[in-house]
C-alpha cells in the first residue's frame, strides 16, 4: 500500500476513471467541472439578468455533488492521505524557478509568489491572476467546456471537437511554458 501516500499508479486510477466515465455515460450525464460554475451562478439567480444562466440547474444538481466531493477528496487526500504534499520537482527547474523569483520552488506544492496572502499585494501578480482567470473563462466556454470535460468526457465519447480541444489545450500550454512564461517572468 505504498501508493496510498503518493501518487496512484495509473493500474489503479485509470481504471477508477474509466469506471466512472462508463457509469455517467450510462446515466446519459457528460464530466465537467466549468459546467458547475453556471449551475451555481444559475441556483444564485443569475438567471434574472442573464439568459445564458436562466435554466433549470436542479437537473444539474448531481454535477454539484460531484464538485463538492472534489473538494472534500482533495482536502482529504492532502490531510489525511499524504506524508509529503510537496511534490518532487527536478532540481535543475526548481534551480531556474528560483533564479525567476520563485523562492517556494521545491517547498510549496503551489508557488506561495503566486498563490499566497501577499500575491495579492503586488499589482503584477493581481493582474496576471485575473488575466489568467479570465482567459480560462472564455476559453472554456468558447470550448464548449473545460480540460476535464474533453479529455476525460468527450474524448472517451469519440467526440472530435473534444479531441481538437484536447489538442489546443496541449499546444498553448506548450506555447505558454516555452514562450511566454520566460517573458514574464
Amino acid at each position: 500500500m505504498n501508493w496510498m501516500y503518493g501518487p496512484w499508479p495509473w493500474y489503479v486510477s485509470g481504471p477508477l476513471i474509466a469506471a466512472t466515465m462508463a457509469a455517467l455515460l450510462f446515466a446519459g450525464k457528460n464530466f465537467g467541472m466549468s459546467s458547475n460554475l453556471r449551475t451555481v451562478c444559475a441556483a444564485l439567480g443569475a438567471g434574472k439578468t442573464c439568459d445564458f444562466f436562466s435554466f433549470d440547474w436542479r437537473s444539474q444538481r448531481w454535477n454539484l455533488y460531484v464538485m463538492a466531493g472534489t473538494v472534500l477528496g482533495g482536502f482529504i487526500a492532502l490531510h489525511f492521505l499524504s506524508q509529503n504534499p510537496v511534490p518532487e520537482i527536478n532540481p535543475t527547474v526548481v534551480a531556474r524557478l528560483q533564479a525567476m523569483g520563485f523562492k517556494s520552488a521545491g517547498n510549496s506544492y503551489l508557488p506561495t509568489e503566486l498563490f499566497g496572502n501577499g500575491a495579492f499585494l503586488s499589482l503584477k501578480t493581481l493582474v496576471l491572476l485575473l488575466t489568467g482567470g479570465f482567459l480560462v473563462g472564455s476559453g472554456a466556454r468558447y470550448a464548449g467546456g473545460c480540460t476535464s470535460g474533453h479529455a476525460i468526457s468527450g474524448l472517451s465519447n469519440l467526440q472530435l471537437p473534444s479531441l481538437l480541444a484536447v489538442i489546443g489545450f496541449f499546444a498553448g500550454g506548450l506555447i505558454m511554458i516555452y514562450l511566454l512564461f520566460p517573458l514574464i517572468f
